[in-house]
């Protein structure tokens, strides 16, 4: 009679529980029973593990053998249990001594030949396990490097059960010779499912666009850079050809790099998605995704049979969402993006339980003003009718516009804008090095705060707390009197305010920061000149 315990991880969304694997072994009939809430890819774990452990050249133990994975209330999923299985059993049948695995956490799927095998979400199943106390994980060493990037815990990497057995055994470590001899390695093939990168928009993180690229469209690329450095939801509007999809495909740029914090956020996310590259385990810049208008609200938000899946709006956390031809989504799907443009964070219920993934995206917008793209007050060559035009642009409902701080028309570029000498506009790293400094006279007022951008902060401590000029916003007060502005749109207006002040450089926001912030809600100009530069 044999007993052994080790330990694995099971997550729930991008959150993590510690799983206790038991083995027990017993005199009988030789029989191999998995008990503990299993899902049928953790249950032909036991064909997996049985042929890994016999193909590692060690016996499989002839008994009743019953594996527990304690707590029985926790749904488990997936492969990522095989190694800790394997560990147990072999523990169980002494093969290994049980007193050094019980505070060891291993993840890892087992081949056939005993090959360990990565899982996705192997960062946040080592953070859970440092959350919970523990000091050494045993992961595939294609994916150590990701699990290095939790401090306080010692990474072991291992090639094969065969190398984990002599570590464990202080036997010589047996060289394993690579199975993909310089080709495609199967071991990383399962990292990436199919359909997660595509269907949902995910983009490579550095696709070296340069704002300058942009020609014309003045007002377009203040909001912008305006987005960018208070982190304003931004609408674009304009026909084919403008430079909308251009300006927000650069728009990540502009941004910061992300802090350690928010870099593990993202890294996590990706790593549970299966799209993060196996050459760049953490990721230090802005995700860019930009899903197509087909995308389904479980593209969207997230879902899917089975097991629910990061959507768009988790893949964009920390960076930018973009939806191209907006109108041309489902309205269910879009409506969905309420909850999370105000929380945060997006909630998945389901029958088996609820999980939580972090959405804290930057929202772009882009859409035509008709369905030929044509329409323009100043031109005639439109030919939809009225009724036409009010359908389509009816399609973006009047709540999710609302979250919408920056409206900008982008206009037609002319020929004399695209041929002129001389037409390109500020660089990339001018107008980030605008957005930074932005950002840090931001973060130093609102140190000590749950906020960090001027987007985070409620309408209601930026009127009590951080006040703008006297009479600077007498205008926007007279706008919510006529209904022009809702008490949300009054806020949001505020919000931009302090914006553009923190980008031209002043201590809080004068008449003329407040005008542009309006005509960027409203789209009515104001009299004031739409560069920053301008401002100052």
């Amino acid at each position: 009679m044999g007993f052994a315990r080790t330990c694995s991880v099971a997550l729930v969304g991008v959150e993590g529980v510690v799983v206790e694997v038991q083995a027990d072994l017993e005199p009988g009939v030789a029989a191999f029973t998995l008990v503990g809430l299993p899902d049928k890819s953790l249950t032909e774990s036991r064909d997996r593990v049985r042929a890994a452990v016999v193909n590692s050249g060690a016996e499989w133990p002839q008994k009743k053998l019953t594996v527990g994975l304690s707590p029985a209330s926790v749904p488990k999923a997936g492969s990522g249990f095989d190694l800790a299985v394997a560990s147990a059993v072999l523990g169980a049948a002494e093969r290994i001594d049980p007193r050094v695995l019980a505070d060891l956490v291993m993840i890892g799927e087992l081949g056939l030949d005993g090959r360990v095998r990565p899982v996705r979400g192997t960062l946040p199943a080592v953070v859970a396990a440092a959350d919970a106390g523990y000091e050494q994980v045993v992961v595939p060493e294609c994916a150590a490097a990701e699990a290095s990037l939790v401090p306080g815990v010692s990474v072991l990497g291992v090639r094969s059960l065969r190398q984990l057995i002599a570590l464990l055994t202080d036997e010589p470590v047996p060289e394993e010779e690579p199975a993909h001899r310089g080709g495609p390695d199967p071991l990383l093939a399962g990292l990436r499912m199919p359909g997660t990168g595509t269907a949902t928009g995910a983009a490579p993180y550095d696709t070296g666009h340069d704002l300058a690229d942009v020609v014309g469209q003045l007002p377009a690329r203040t909001g912008v850079e305006v987005a960018a450095a208070g982190g304003h939801h931004l609408f674009l509007e304009g026909p084919p050809g403008a430079g909308k999809t251009m300006l927000a495909e650069r728009l990540p740029s502009l941004l910061p790099p992300l802090d350690r914090q928010e870099s593990l956020e993202v890294t996590a996310v990706h790593s549970v998605a299966g799209l993060l590259p196996p050459d760049k385990p953490l990721i230090g810049t802005a995700p860019y995704c930009a899903p197509h208008h087909s995308a389904t609200m479980q593209a969207l938000v997230g879902g899917g049979p089975g097991t629910a899946r990061p959507g768009a709006v988790s893949l964009a956390h920390r960076g930018v969402l973009f939806l191209d031809e907006t109108p041309e989504f489902g309205s269910h799907a879009l409506d969905a993006l309420r909850q999370p443009l105000e929380a945060g964070h997006v909630v998945i219920a389901r029958s088996s339980g609820v999980v939580r993934f972090p959405a804290k995206f930057l929202m772009v917008l882009a859409a035509n003003p008709c369905p030929c793209g044509r329409y323009s007050p100043k031109g005639t060559l439109c030919e939809c009718p009225p009724s036409s035009i009010r359908r389509y642009q009816a399609r973006l409902s009047g709540p999710l516009l609302d979250r919408v701080d920056l409206r900008v028309e982008a206009e037609r570029v002319t020929r004399a804008e695209l041929t002129a000498e001389g037409a390109r506009g500020e660089s990339t790293a001018t107008v980030a090095d605008r957005v930074r400094a932005a950002r840090e006279r931001a973060a130093r007022r609102l140190a000590g705060t749950p906020w960090r951008t001027n987007s985070d902060v409620p309408g209601r401590e930026l009127r009590n707390r951080w006040h703008a000029a006297p009479g600077a916003m007498d205008e926007a007060e007279r706008s919510l009197e006529r209904g022009v502005l809702s008490a949300r749109g009054l806020d949001r207006v505020l919000r931009v305010a302090w914006t553009v002040a923190d980008l031209v450089g002043r201590d809080r926001p004068d008449a003329r920061d407040v005008a542009l912030a309006l005509q960027l809600r409203t789209g009515v100009p104001r009299g004031v000149p739409m560069a920053i530069g301008a401002l100052t």
